[in-house]
């Protein structure tokens, strides 16, 4: 019978450094600090390590010895998915993505979605192998949040939660920015308007909004648009009282469309519709159009964010630097030799588009007063 043949040893970096007759370092340094080397012995290192099937030094070992892994978490108040199909979402990766890529980081990403406890927070956070976290938009009562701050890495914010000690943000004035649109509303004789919002909690709800749901400032943003409309109703002598709230717990046209028609059917007086992000804008004009409904001639619509779709549907909003954010949230960790770093806070400038779902109030509307 003949005989089987032995499989032959798998290579390592000791036995190419061995028939080399070479340093082990020096064959590390062909792979991570091919300057410190020569071409033609590189060349020479690689050649043999390809032939002997060596794919180079173990990753998982060089992040133990260096203590670096080489990646930046990102942790997400939504679904994985909703990272590649929200646009502003996407925006802010891609200029996250650009600032990592100049400092030779990847991305790992973490979704915290509602639905998920403690213990499993904790375990998939503790188990990231990252050198830093960049929070997108969390809540700040997602557990995801409390993992992060027990890693005690470099950390950075970007819009929400506020107030993390040690920890820059990137935002925006989302207060303002939504109090000079609704100021533009009211200019054009609009003084019975609707909010139509992302959620305000963790828990599951859709539906017309109480005081003490919007009030709470858990989920910053929305908190903070939602203020910025009382306020310029109130600076205009129209009862804050006055302003219907509809909540949407997903994000998506179609959760602006069914929206949209709760708010009218809560309050039938309504002649303009504040959305506080343009997905949810562009599904509640979807609802208007298929309602029979003149935008703006009976209902003016707006949305928020500045996404490509919105601005060739021509509705009203505003503009916020997605990409930028994502750039500077991204180059402040880069910079960041700590988590016990200054607590600065940047806000990006933002820019209220006047398109063509907002108009003059029409007395002779169906919804007026």
């Amino acid at each position: 019978m003949p005989r089987s043949r032995q499989p032959r040893p798998q290579a390592t970096l000791a036995s190419i450094a061995a028939e080399l007759k070479i340093s082990r370092t020096t064959v590390s340094n062909a792979y991570n600090r091919p300057d410190q080397l020569s071409a033609e012995l590189r060349e020479q290192i690689l050649e043999v390590a390809k032939r002997r099937g060596y794919a180079g030094p173990d990753p998982m070992a060089r992040s133990l010895r260096t203590r670096r892994a080489g990646a930046v978490g990102v942790l997400l108040t939504e679904a994985l998915s909703y990272s590649f199909r929200d646009p502003a979402a996407m925006s802010f990766l891609s200029g996250l993505s650009e600032s990592c890529e100049a400092a030779g980081e990847g991305l790992l990403l973490i979704p915290a979605g509602p639905d998920r406890d403690e213990e499993e927070a904790a375990q998939v956070v503790h188990g990231a192998a990252v050198d830093g976290f960049v929070v997108y938009s969390v809540p700040s009562d997602d557990p995801y949040l409390a993992a992060v701050l027990e890693r005690n890495l470099p950390l950075v914010v970007c819009d929400q939660p506020r107030g993390i000690a040690s920890a820059p943000l990137v935002g925006i004035d989302d207060r303002g920015a939504m109090r000079g649109l609704a100021e533009h509303l009211i200019g054009l004789g609009h003084h019975r308007i609707g909010v139509l919002c992302m959620r305000l909690g963790r828990d599951r709800r859709d539906g017309v909004v109480d005081t003490a749901r919007f009030e709470s400032d858990r989920f910053h943003v929305q908190h903070e648009r939602i203020l910025g409309v009382q306020e310029a109703l109130r600076t205009a002598g129209i009862d804050p009282a006055s302003l219907t709230v509809v909540e949407r717990y997903a994000h998506t046209a179609e959760d602006g469309a069914s929206g949209a028609a709760q708010a009218l059917a809560a309050d039938p007086a309504i002649t303009a519709l504040m959305c506080t992000t343009d997905v949810l804008a562009l599904g509640a004009l979807a609802w208007a159009r298929s309602a029979g409904l003149e935008v703006p001639g009976q209902l003016s619509i707006t949305g928020f964010d500045g996404i490509g779709e919105a601005l060739r549907e021509g509705v009203t909003t505003v503009r916020q630097p997605q990409e930028e954010k994502g750039r500077r949230t991204g180059a402040l960790l880069m910079a960041a030799p700590s988590h016990s770093g200054v607590a600065t806070v940047e806000t990006l400038p933002t820019e209220l588009l006047i398109g063509q779902t907002t108009g003059v109030h029409d007395e002779t509307s169906i919804y007026a007063e």
